[in-house]
Order: structure tokens, then C-alpha cells, then sequence
């Protein structure tokens, strides 16, 4: 009975993480729109690998509110990757989340959807290392019962934000 609780919850995670990597795309890539001819009309592509240079400067001072937001966005997939697998090493579930990032990075410099930077990158995958080790707290604290409080906080969590991306779809439609 337990192998089968732990693969119900495995499953659980693994469409939380489904529906948080769509998001993200949608967020990231498509910038929340829903008109693509929009994004296509975008026509921005540019490329910054001086870390905390480029982008990340705004009237000559570091935007530090893009900076904590790249880190935020990626704090879940250190999470959701940790829930689906704790045994694995650190650099296992930190390599995903460089890649996945990096993958980002590319597809908006390819289709010139937006701009490409190393600070989002080292951000990115930053709020993805604390997502691991905020787990390895909650593990720490909450024993066998982490991944099914996590899954509950999650899915609240993912409900709030589906619904309000659907507000936000119907507002502007």
C-alpha cells in the first residue's frame, strides 16, 4: 500500500510540475499573450553575457525586482524536482533547471521573443538551488509526510494562479 501512495503522490507532483513548466512558458516565451502575431511583431533579439550588465541595469542602476522575480519563477522546480525524485544528487537536480533556463534563453534569442541574458540565467537557476534546499528543510522538518504536504500547498498554490491567469485572459479578451 505504501509504494502505491508514494506513486499516487509522484503522479500528483509530476502534473503539478506539467501545469508550472506551461505556465512558465507562457509567461516567459509568449510574455502572457495570446495573440501571437503580437509576439511576432516583438521583433527583440538580444544578447547579454556580462552577468548583472545589459538588461539587468535600468537608468543606470541594477533592477533588482527582475532579479528577485527570475529567481522566485524557478524556486517550484527545485521543489517539484526534489519531490519526485530525494535520492537524486544535488547536481542532478540542478542540471534540469540550468537546462531548462538555458533552453528559454535560446528560443527567445532564436525567435526574437525577447532578450537573452546571463543574469537570468544565474537567476533562474539560483531560485531553482533554493527551491532544493527550501525541500530539504521541509523534509527535514515534516519527516515522510513532505511530499504529500507540499503536493496540498502546491495545488492550492497552482489553482490560485491558474484561475488568475484565466481572469486575467478574460479581462483582456
Amino acid at each position: 500500500m505504501k509504494g502505491k501512495r508514494n506513486t499516487g503522490a509522484k503522479k500528483v507532483t509530476l502534473g503539478l510540475l506539467v501545469v508550472y513548466l506551461a505556465v512558465l512558458t507562457w509567461v516567459i516565451l509568449f510574455k502572457m499573450e495570446l495573440d501571437l502575431e503580437l509576439l511576432r511583431a516583438m521583433n527583440l533579439r538580444s544578447i547579454n553575457l556580462i552577468p548583472f550588465a545589459g538588461s539587468a541595469i535600468v537608468n543606470g542602476k541594477a533592477d533588482v525586482s527582475e532579479i528577485l522575480l527570475n529567481i522566485a519563477v524557478f524556486i517550484p522546480f527545485g521543489v517539484y524536482l526534489s519531490m519526485l525524485d530525494e535520492k537524486i544528487s544535488f547536481l542532478m537536480k540542478v542540471l534540469p533547471i540550468f537546462a531548462v533556463s538555458l533552453m528559454y534563453e535560446v528560443v527567445q534569442y532564436c525567435f526574437a521573443i525577447g532578450a537573452s541574458d546571463i543574469t537570468d540565467l544565474l537567476g533562474n537557476t539560483l531560485g531553482g538551488i533554493i527551491g532544493i534546499g527550501l525541500f530539504a528543510v521541509c523534509s527535514k522538518i515534516l519527516g515522510k509526510k513532505t511530499v504529500r504536504i507540499l503536493n496540498i500547498l502546491a495545488s492550492a498554490g497552482t489553482a490560485v494562479v491558474v484561475a488568475f491567469f484565466a481572469l486575467l485572459i478574460i479581462a483582456n479578451s
